[in-house]
C-alpha cells in the first residue's frame, strides 16, 4: 500500500510510523521548511531552542505510543515535571505546590488553604484519577458507542451510572465548587482543565478538571530538548522503516482517482496514493477535496457546521537572566512546572467573557513556564527561558483593529503580569517573541489561532467531533481518506491517539480489503 500522509503533525507522524512500521510506503509531505507542526521547536533567539507551538507534554505519556514505537531508541527523553503545578503565595498565605507525590500535594493545601481543602483534594484524586484513566482509555481508540461503554464498564456503576453521567456532564466549576472551599485552589484547578480551550463554566467540562488527578500517577514532561524532540524522535522512526518525509511542498488538491488518489503538491508533483491520511485542520482538508472536484454543497454544509471559536489565546517567549523569583517560594517549587498565575476564578471569567465579544482581556491570564530550569540545554549559560501563555485572546477584534498593531503592548501585559507575582521579572527579560493568535495561524496553520483546531465544547468531542459525520476519522464518499489530528477525537493537546487510530483503521481496511471474508465476522 502506498500511503500519502498530508502534514507533518504529531498525529499525522504517529500515523506516518504505525504504516511505515506494518511494511507501507509512507511519504508524509509537509508545507512548512519545519516538521512537526504546533510540536516543534527552532532557534528563536542566540542560543535558544524555542517552541512554536506546545511545551508541556501531559497526554502522550499515558497513551503508550511511546513505548509501542520506541522513541527512546530514536532520541526522546523526558524530564518528569515534579511538582508539575505551582501557583504563588498571596496577601501573606503559602503558595500552592501540586507535588507527584500526594501527600506532600496535600501538606501544601492544607499549609495554604486548611486541613479540609486539603482533605478534600485527596478524595478528589482517589475518585477523580480512575475516572481520568478511563478517559485515557477512551481516547485510546475511535469514539464509537461500544468502545466509550467499554472503556467505562464497571466505573461506579452501584446506581446504573447515573450519578457518573450527571458528574461527567456538568461544568467544572460546578465539580470544583462541591469539592473545595478555597477560592485560590479553585482558580488554579479551573485554570488546568481550561488549558483544553473552554472555560470552566461550560457543561460538560468537569473530566478537564479531573484530569489534574492524573498528574499524581504520571506528571507533564518536558522533552529534552524541546517540545519538538517528539517529532524529531517519530521523524528519525518513520525513516528507519523506510518511509519519507518532505518539506517545503504543501499539498494542493486530493483527487479521487479509480480506487486510489491523486495528490497534487506546489511544485507541481501529481503522486498516486492508495490510502491518503490527512493531518491537516479539518477545514484545511476540506478545502483540499474541493480543489480536487468533491461536492462542494457537501463541503459548505460541513464547513458551516463547524465552530473555530473566537480564538483561545497568544503566548510570550522570552529569554532571561534569571527565573521569575515568586516572594516566599523556592526555584524548586516554583520553576519545574506550570505556574498558574491567578488567584480568583473571576479573572478567568472575565477574560473569557471579554474574547466571547471580540475585545482584549481586561488582565491578562498567564501560564508561565520555564523548562530551562529542568533542561538547561534549551538555553545559554546565563540565562533562562519562559513560555508565557495567556487566555483568553480574540482572533478577531471587535473595534476592527488589526493584531498588528497590539502585539507588542499586550507582550507587555502578559510580561508585566507575571511580574505582578514576581517583582523584578520583567527587568530581567533580555528578549521576546510575541505571538498572536493570527501569528499562530500564520506559522502553523492554526486557524482562527486556535491550538486545538475547532472548540473542545461538548457538542464537539468524543462522537460528535468534528461533526458527527466525520467522526469516524472517515469522509463519506472518500473512501481511502483517513483523517487525523486535533480537529478529530480525542482533540488537541499532545497525544498522537488520533495518528494511532487513524493508522489502525486504514490497516484494519486494508486487510479487509486483501481478505474479503473478514467482512463477514
Amino acid at each position: 500500500m502506498t500511503v500519502v500522509v498530508v502534514g507533518s503533525g504529531h498525529n499525522a507522524l504517529v500515523a506516518a510510523c504505525y504504516l511505515a512500521r506494518a511494511g507501507h510506503d509512507v511519504e508524509v509531505l509537509e508545507r512548512d521548511e519545519v516538521l512537526g507542526g504546533a510540536v516543534s521547536t527552532v532557534e528563536r533567539f542566540p542560543g535558544h531552542l524555542v517552541d512554536r507551538g506546545s511545551s508541556a507534554h501531559i497526554m502522550v505519556r499515558h497513551t503508550g505510543i511511546i513505548e509501542e514505537l520506541e522513541l527512546d531508541r530514536f532520541g526522546l527523553r523526558y524530564i518528569d515535571c515534579d511538582p508539575w503545578g505551582f501557583t504563588p503565595g498571596s496577601d501573606g498565605r503559602a503558595p500552592l505546590v501540586f507535588h507527584r507525590d500526594l501527600a506532600a500535594t496535600c501538606a501544601s493545601i492544607a499549609a495554604a488553604c486548611g486541613d479540609r481543602d486539603a482533605l478534600a483534594y485527596r478524595r478528589f484524586v482517589e475518585v477523580w484519577g480512575p475516572r481520568s484513566a478511563r478517559v485515557m482509555r477512551a481516547f485510546g481508540g475511535g469514539p464509537t458507542p461500544g468502545r466509550l461503554l467499554r472503556s467505562f464498564w464497571g466505573l461506579d456503576a452501584k446506581d446504573g451510572g447515573s450519578a457518573l453521567s450527571r458528574e461527567f456532564l456538568q461544568s467544572g466549576d460546578a465539580l470544583l465548587d462541591t469539592h473545595f472551599q478555597d477560592e485560590r485552589l479553585k482558580a488554579s484547578l479551573a485554570w488546568f482543565g481550561a488549558q483544553s480551550g473552554p472555560p470552566m463554566s461550560e457543561p460538560g467540562t468537569a473530566p478537564m478538571v479531573g484530569f489534574a488527578a492524573l498528574m499524581h500517577t504520571l506528571p507533564p514532561g518536558r522533552a529534552v530538548g524541546g517540545s519538538g524532540a517528539l517529532s524529531a524522535a517519530l521523524v528519525r522512526r518513520l525513516r528507519s522503516d523506510g518511509g519519507v518525509v518532505t518539506a517545503g511542498d504543501a499539498v494542493t488538491a486530493l483527487r479521487r482517482d479509480g480506487d486510489g488518489w491523486r495528490v497534487y503538491t506546489a511544485s507541481g508533483r501529481n503522486l498516486h496514493a492508495d490510502t491518503v491520511i490527512a493531518g491537516s485542520h479539518v477545514l484545511t482538508t476540506l478545502d483540499l477535496l474541493r480543489e480536487g472536484g468533491f461536492d462542494a454543497a457537501v463541503l459548505d454544509d460541513w464547513r458551516r457546521r463547524i465552530r473555530v471559536g473566537p480564538g483561545i489565546g497568544m503566548v510570550v517567549r522570552v529569554s532571561t537572566r534569571s527565573l521569575p523569583n515568586y516572594p516566599g517560594s523556592s526555584v524548586d517549587e516554583s520553576a519545574r512546572g506550570l505556574q498558574f498565575l491567578v488567584s480568583d476564578r473571576r479573572q478567568l471569567r472575565l477574560a473569557h467573557g471579554a474574547a466571547s465579544a471580540g475585545d482584549l482581556p481586561p488582565r491578562p491570564v498567564v501560564l508561565a513556564m520555564s523548562f530551562s530550569a529542568l533542561d538547561p540545554s534549551i538555553a545559554p549559560p546565563g540565562e533562562h527561558q519562559l513560555s508565557l501563555w495567556a487566555q483568553w485572546h480574540p482572533y478577531r477584534l471587535a473595534d476592527g483593529s488589526d493584531w498588528a498593531e497590539h502585539a507588542e503592548r499586550e507582550g507587555d501585559r502578559i510580561i508585566a503580569e507575571v511580574d505582578s507575582y514576581a517583582p523584578g521579572f520583567a527587568d530581567s527579560v533580555l528578549r521576546r517573541y510575541v505571538q498572536t493568535p493570527v501569528d499562530l495561524e500564520r506559522e502553523m496553520g492554526l486557524l482562527g489561532g486556535n491550538v486545538m483546531h475547532v472548540e473542545m465544547s461538548l457538542d464537539q468531542m468524543m462522537l460528535w467531533r468534528p461533526l458527527p459525520e466525520l467522526s469516524g476519522q472517515r469522509v463519506p464518499g472518500a473512501p481511502g481518506l483517513y483523517l487525523t489530528g486535533a480537529s478529530t477525537h480525542p482533540g488537541g493537546g499532545v497525544s498522537g491517539a488520533s495518528g494511532r487510530s487513524a493508522a489502525n483503521l486504514a490497516l484494519r481496511d486494508l486487510r479487509r480489503t486483501r481478505f474479503p471474508l473478514l467482512r463477514r465476522r
